[in-house]
C-alpha cells in the first residue's frame, strides 16, 4: 500500500453570520495559487450519506486531504492520503461521492491524461484501494470528472476523453451490488471531431438524470455557444429530449435539443450548474452578454410547460470579456442554481460571486419564480479572492441545508499561479 497515514482533528468554532441561519465552520488550510479547490466542476467537493459529511481538497504541499465529520459539528477527521496532484493546472480538481452502500469514491488530478481513481476500503473509511482503472475503455485522456448518485445507490461517471474542441463525453456506471464499473457510453455527446460539450448535470428526486451543455469549436472559450439538453429515465442507458423524443446515440449538434441559441462570442461561460425539481422541471444558469451590451449577466434557462424560456438577471453593471486558452481570471464566478417549493411558490437562488460586490460569497433570490423579483443578498463579509461555489448536493436534496465549500483562492490567467500561501477552507451553512 503507497500511502502514509497521518489523521488530523481539527475542531474550529463556529459562528453566526449577520444574514439570518448562516453558519460557517473551518476545516484546515488548503492550497489557495490557484482555484483548483473551488471550481466549479467538482462534483463533489462535500457530499453527505446519512448522519456523515465528507470534504476533500489540496493542501499547500498538493497531498489530497479526504475528512469527515458528523452533520452538526465542528469537529473534522482529517486524513492526508499518498495521492497528490498538480496543482499547478487548476483543472485538476478532486471529485467524491458516496454510493448507497456507504463506498467512498474519488477522482483526481485529471487534465487530458490516464485516470486517477480509487474508493474506500471499506464503508466510511478514509483509508483508500490503490489507485485502479473503471473500465480500461477510453481512460488515457480524461477531463473532467463527475460523480452523480442514483436513487437506486448506484453512481454515474461523467468525463471528457479527449482534448478541448475534439472531446466526448464518456459515460460510466458503477453497481453497489457487483462494485464493478461498466461503460454505458463511449461517446454519448460527439464533437465529430470539430468542437466538444461542455456540460453541467444532476439528478432529480424522481431518478432522472439531465444533462445540459454548450458546444465549443475550438480551445478558445470565446468560441462557447448554444444550451442544449438531454435527460434519461433509466440510469443513463437511453436518453430523450425534453419533449420526450428518444435521442439517436451519440448525440450531434445537428441532433441536439437546443435550450437557448447564443452566438460565439456573446462571453458565455462553460461548465456551471443545472437542478431539477420534484417535478423534475430542469433549471439551468450561466452568463453571456446579449446582443447590444458588453456586461454579461447572469441568465436563467427553464423549461416551462412546452416551451423553453429565458430570463436575464440583469442586476450586474461590469463589463468584461472572456477570450483565450486555458482557466482564466474572471470578476465573477460561474453561478450555482438551487430551486425549492415553500408556501406552493417555486423559490430559486443563484449563488455567485463578483467583484462588484467585494468578492463575497453572493446570493440572488426569488420567492417566487412566476413573478421573477430577485434580491441579492451577501452570505460572507470577507473578500474570497477567485473563489467558485460547489455544494453538497445530497444534503441539499435531503435536508434543503445548502453547505458551500469555501476557500479565498487567486486564479491567474493561462494556469498562472498566485502566491498568498495556504488559505483556511471553511463550510458556510446556509437555509434560505
Amino acid at each position: 500500500m503507497r500511502y502514509f497515514f497521518i489523521f488530523l482533528f481539527v475542531f474550529k468554532c463556529s459562528c453566526v453570520l449577520a444574514q439570518g441561519s448562516v453558519k460557517v465552520t473551518n476545516v484546515e488550510k488548503g492550497w489557495a495559487n490557484n482555484s483548483v479547490n473551488v471550481t466549479i466542476f467538482r462534483k463533489n467537493s462535500l457530499v453527505s450519506f446519512r448522519n456523515t459529511q465528507y470534504v476533500a481538497f489540496y493542501d499547500d504541499s498538493a497531498n489530497v486531504v479526504i475528512g469527515k465529520r458528523e452533520l452538526d459539528e465542528g469537529k473534522w477527521q482529517l486524513r492526508r492520503t499518498g495521492f497528490k496532484g498538480n496543482v499547478n493546472d487548476a483543472h485538476n480538481v478532486i471529485c467524491i461521492m458516496v454510493d448507497g452502500a456507504g463506498y467512498l469514491h474519488m477522482a483526481w488530478n485529471q487534465h487530458n491524461n490516464h485516470l486517477h481513481y480509487c474508493r474506500s476500503v471499506s464503508p466510511g473509511s478514509l483509508t483508500f484501494t490503490e489507485e485502479m482503472p473503471m473500465t480500461d475503455i477510453h481512460e488515457d485522456k480524461v477531463s473532467y470528472p463527475e460523480f452523480y448518485k442514483l436513487q437506486n445507490g448506484n453512481l454515474i461517471f461523467l468525463y471528457r476523453d479527449g482534448g478541448s474542441g475534439h472531446g466526448n463525453l464518456v459515460i460510466n456506471s458503477y453497481d453497489i451490488q457487483s462494485k464493478k464499473w461498466i461503460q454505458l457510453n463511449g461517446n454519448l455527446i460527439d464533437g465529430e471531431g470539430e468542437r466538444s460539450a461542455y456540460w453541467q448535470a444532476c439528478t432529480d428526486s424522481m431518478g432522472t438524470f439531465h444533462i445540459s451543455w454548450v458546444w465549443r469549436e475550438t480551445p478558445d472559450v470565446a468560441t462557447n455557444h448554444d444550451m442544449c439538453y438531454a435527460r434519461s429515465t433509466d440510469g443513463g442507458k437511453s436518453w430523450e429530449k425534453s419533449t420526450g423524443e428518444k435521442y439517436d446515440l451519440p448525440i450531434t449538434a445537428a441532433t441536439a435539443e437546443y435550450a437557448c441559441h447564443i452566438p460565439q462570442n456573446s462571453e458565455l461561460i462553460n461548465q456551471t450548474s443545472m437542478f431539477a425539481d420534484a417535478k423534475g422541471t430542469p433549471f439551468i444558469v450561466s452568463y453571456w452578454a446579449d446582443p447590444g451590451t458588453t456586461i454579461p449577466q447572469y441568465h436563467l434557462i427553464y423549461k416551462q410547460q412546452k416551451n423553453w424560456q429565458v430570463y436575464n438577471t440583469a442586476f450586474r453593471h461590469t463589463a468584461f470579456s472572456l477570450s483565450g486558452m486555458g482557466t482564466k481570471h474572471v470578476p465573477v464566478s460561474r453561478p450555482q442554481i438551487i430551486s425549492w417549493i415553500k408556501n406552493n411558490k417555486q423559490h430559486a437562488a443563484i449563488i455567485f460571486r463578483d467583484e462588484e460586490r467585494g468578492n463575497k460569497v453572493s446570493a440572488a433570490l426569488c420567492e417566487d419564480l412566476d413573478k421573477m423579483k430577485w434580491n441579492v443578498l451577501d452570505l460572507s463579509s470577507q473578500d474570497e479572492g477567485s473563489w467558485e461555489p460547489s455544494y453538497d448536493t445530497e444534503l441539499w436534496k435531503k435536508k434543503y441545508r445548502l453547505d458551500l465549500f469555501v476557500e479565498k483562492v487567486i486564479q491567474v490567467d493561462a494556469e498562472g499561479k498566485g502566491s498568498i500561501g495556504p488559505q483556511m477552507i471553511k463550510i458556510l451553512e446556509w437555509k434560505p
